[in-house]
């Protein structure tokens, strides 16, 4: 195969020289290096989202607070509705007693935690 010039061969011969070539490395930055077309302060932010995005770094994960307090609560108000079954049966009442104790202290935990949430945000 005479005549066949591989691609290395020829990356080799352009970047064998002492001198970089700058033209080629100016071009590549310039198209690498864009300036942004606006650039945004916080005061042309819209005001509604600059609240919003406020309150979320000063209380991150409300959401997903208040669903694992809901979440609970339910798994919890559950429990107690099983349990609260067996004792009115007249079942295994030595055991279901504390169990019940246990879930009314969950859904009353779950309860303060999601109103003292509240109570947050409305500081």
């Amino acid at each position: 195969m005479t005549g066949f010039e591989p691609v290395t061969a020829r990356l080799r011969i352009e970047c064998s020289t002492a001198e970089p070539h700058r033209h080629k490395q100016s071009s590549i930055l310039s198209l690498m290096v864009q300036p942004k077309p606006k650039n945004r302060t916080l005061k042309q932010v819209d005001p509604e989202l600059y609240a919003r995005l406020k309150t979320e770094a000063a209380n991150p994960y409300r959401g997903l607070r208040k669903f694992i307090y809901v979440t609970c609560g339910a798994s919890g108000f559950i429990g107690a509705f099983l349990f609260l079954t067996q004792v009115l049966a007249g079942r295994d009442i030595d055991t279901a007693l504390p169990n019940l104790a246990l879930q009314v202290g969950v859904v009353a935990l779950m309860i303060f935690l999601f109103r003292v949430d509240r109570e947050q945000k409305k500081r």
